[in-house]
């Protein structure tokens, strides 16, 4: 009986199910959704629009579309995140351009394309533009190949474009005439940047864009755009929900400055402000009318002291996250705790990681926020010294986190005031934040920390580790607990072979393993890969390492097996 009415409650007519199953936005619900039971498997294969790839070796682009029929928006991730610090090998691989062959013979509907570490290369860039005639938003984010002949291209052909979202890119930039190849017949932009090149902008194209584009609600602009130019861009478009500014340091008279608070004042919508290059402390003054709404405080590429953030952040009641450099130190963020209750994510970025002279920030910041900030979940914190008893109060202060992210800059430094390993610190964190998705450690860790891990970190999905354990306990404690992680990255750490063969029965519900400069064997290697067929097991090797060992090794699971565009320093076991 009980199985009969289970069977016709999963009953629906096939339009129906499709209908319903529109409404799940989330690539987890729908992932889900599609194991039930072969009815909701081919709903799901024939009402998805929007398809999320964490990593493009997990999937073909034949399987893809063979199993999806009506994709409209794709997200695509290539390179593991170490590529960002230069552990992964330029030819790596992650080339778009199959994808692109693909989504053209079965998604000619495709509308969004966002990708992330991708190699794209001008080609790939003019073949997207041409392919797809109702094409409306690309991302690029991290993403390394193309010139600024590529952003032609799309300018050019790209006729219903929506957004034009280029972030963190290696490009070559040969010029800024780019913008002058949207047609004149484009007023459909909303969102607009391009903050990281470098060149100088044709300004006139750039200004006969923003005024046609009446519905444009995000501008970021690079550091060739002045003040006086970004002023005039304002008054052009005071809509904007987010802003992104160029300079912030040109000479400005009296009459300027007061030109330039009131083009701020007139923003009333403004709930995200980033850019800010090289900003003068005496024009500060003029965004403060634009503050009131604020949300999200983006000051990473601009070196202000405590005093300037202080002054700021007096006019932004509303602010949830904000992004600094340690230029502000213990002093600035003790104003962060003083004027922002309502805060959610704080990152501290290193203004120079490499000058050790720098003083930064320490734990009494921290401390600072986190009596003043109890919403806080989101923190990733560059810092110079760390206690135990610090982090313990943080977490008690601040016990929702989910994201907490922690960097002690000398690699393998103990708590500065007992010298004892910082293994308590990171114990209370998993002990008294049960929401806790995601860990980054640091400082002098022994096995006891891994052991806190792996008994008290139920939610934990990514677990970064740099500098730390004892032995292959470490690792074997996390792999033994943890029972939801999903992400596991791993450098400079004495974990070996034993401790590698410890994840067999996680790695393929895990999406991916990273361990670089460990204690890793190609002997070792190549059991995992015996053992576990359905994973790629790749070993990225130097030219000058030893044959028997294995410095990088990058794991993950697929259901397209080996790929094929290995290059000769990447070994597929």
């Amino acid at each position: 009986m009980e199985s009969t009415r289970s069977t016709r409650s999963l009953s629906f007519p096939d339009k129906v199910l499709q209908r319903v199953f529109t409404h799940l936005n989330s690539n987890e619900d729908r992932n889900s959704v599609s194991l039930v039971c072969k009815t909701w498997y081919n709903a799901d294969r024939l009402s998805r629009s929007k398809v999320s790839i964490r990593n493009c070796y997990s999937v073909s682009p034949e399987i893809l579309v063979r199993r999806f029929h009506n994709v409209r928006c794709v997200t695509l991730k290539g390179k593991p995140r170490f590529s960002d610090f230069n552990l992964v090998p330029q030819d790596w691989g992650a080339d778009v351009h199959a994808w692109l062959v693909a989504f053209a013979d079965k998604y000619p509907l495709l509308e969004e394309l966002r990708l992330k570490r991708m190699v794209v290369s001008d080609e790939s860039l003019e073949f997207l533009a041409l392919s797809f005639p109702d094409f409306k938003r690309l991302s690029l984010l991290s993403c390394d190949g193309f010139t600024t002949d590529g952003l032609e291209a799309i300018a050019s052909n790209c006729k219903n474009l929506t957004e034009f979202d280029i972030q963190e890119n290696g490009v070559e930039d040969t010029s800024g005439s780019w913008l002058s190849y949207f047609s004149e017949r484009i007023a459909s932009l909303e969102v607009l940047n391009f903050a990281n090149l470098s060149s100088e902008v044709d300004f006139d194209a750039l200004e006969r864009l923003v005024s046609r584009c009446k519905s444009l609600k995000v501008l970021k602009v690079n550091r060739s755009v002045s003040l006086e130019q970004l002023q005039k861009l304002l008054v052009l478009a005071p809509q904007l929900v987010e802003l992104g500014t160029g300079s912030f340091s040109q000479e400005f008279s009296a009459h300027q400055f007061v030109e330039l608070e009131s083009c701020f004042n007139n923003c009333k919508n403004i709930q995200s402000l980033s850019g800010l290059c090289d900003v003068s402390a005496r024009y500060l003054p003029a965004i403060y009318r634009a503050c009131a709404n604020l949300r999200f405080l983006n000051l990473s590429y601009s070196a202000i002291g405590s005093d300037e953030l202080d002054e700021l952040l007096m006019h932004c009641p509303r602010l949830q996250r904000l992004w600094v450099l340690d230029t502000v130190g213990d002093k600035g963020l003790e104003a962060v705790g003083s004027n922002c209750p309502f805060l959610e994510e704080l990152r501290v970025f290193p203004s120079d990681p490499f000058d050790d002279t720098i003083q930064g920030v320490t734990e009494a910041g921290f401390l600072a926020v986190s009596f003043g900030c109890p919403r806080l979940h989101y923190v990733l914190y560059f810092c110079q010294q760390l206690t135990n008893a610090a982090v313990a109060t943080i977490v008690q202060n601040c016990p929702d986190f989910t994201h907490f992210r922690l960097c002690i800059m000398n690699p393998g430094q103990p708590d500065y005031l007992t010298n004892e390993p910082m293994d308590e610190a990171f114990g209370a964190v998993v002990k008294t934040c049960t929401k806790l998705q995601r860990l980054s450690v640091s400082g002098l860790l022994t096995d006891l920390a891994f052991e806190y891990i792996g008994k008290h970190a139920k939610n934990l999905e990514v677990l970064s580790i740099a500098f730390a354990g004892s032995s292959d306990r470490g690792m074997q404690c996390v792999m033994e607990g943890c029972p939801k992680i999903r992400k596991l990255e791993i450098r400079d750490c004495p974990f070996g072979d034993a401790a590698l063969l410890s994840g067999l029965e996680k790695y393929e519900s895990m999406r991916s393993l990273w361990m670089s400069s460990c204690n890793l064997t190609m002997d070792g290697c190549r059991l995992l890969a015996k053992k576990m067929p359905r994973l790629n097991v790749e070993v990225i090797k130097d030219d000058e390492s030893d044959d028997s060992l294995a410095d990088k090794v990058y794991v993950y699971r697929t259901v397209a097996g080996p790929r094929k565009d290995s290059p000769p320093s990447v070994f597929t076991l």
